[in-house]
């Protein structure tokens, strides 16, 4: 990952894709700063953490995100919240910490809502186990496989200041426009 040299400033969206760039100004894009920070610890959960959250999902939730990182808002704090859509509604984890990862998937390719169509295969631990807190402050901890672990996986590196581009292999990333895009649609996190 770090002897490739950033996309940031040379990947740019084919033109048919500009008008999905603009479509949730809530979210920031490549190229913004903010996403290549290592996002600060919240110290203690406050309303304005769950004010936080809230405006999140709901940001999430129009663009048809599976997931979200603060710093993907313009917020630098190690908050992210994700659906993997199994019937547990919306996750929130707040300064989370990988404890262990096992195995490996590759499937499905993954996407970003702050690189809204572009997509590629980056290679994720099947199953890890994360500890962190809830809006309230409370722990949280799940040993979790397959989408949700892949989703997780996705939304920490945005706390670390790193995209989904960073650890795709190269040849696989790929522009989709929404009449070319796969039955099996790369993940939007």
């Amino acid at each position: 990952m770090s002897d490739r040299p950033r996309l940031d400033d040379t990947l740019r969206p084919p033109r048919e894709l500009e008008a999905a760039w603009q479509a949730q100004p809530d979210i920031v894009k490549l190229g913004n700063s903010v996403l290549r920070k290592v996002a600060k610890p919240v110290r203690r959960c406050t309303k304005e953490t769950q004010q936080l959250v809230q405006r999140m999902t709901a940001i999430m939730r129009a663009a048809n995100g599976l997931g979200l990182a603060a710093p993907q808002i313009g917020v630098s704090e190690r908050v992210f919240i994700y659906d993997a859509g199994e019937g547990d509604g919306v996750q929130v984890l707040i300064n989370p910490v990988i404890q262990n990862r096992k195995g490996e998937q590759i499937d499905p390719p993954e996407g970003c809502l702050s690189i809204p169509g572009l997509e590629g295969v980056v290679p994720r631990a099947m199953e890890i186990r994360v500890k962190s807190f809830d809006e309230r402050g409370r722990p949280v901890s799940k040993r979790v496989s397959g989408l949700e672990a892949r989703i997780i996986q996705h939304e920490l590196d945005h706390l670390d200041g790193v995209l989904f581009i960073d650890r795709a292999d190269p040849e696989t990333l790929v522009w989709r426009l929404d009449d070319d895009a796969p039955d099996n649609e790369a993940l939007r996190e």
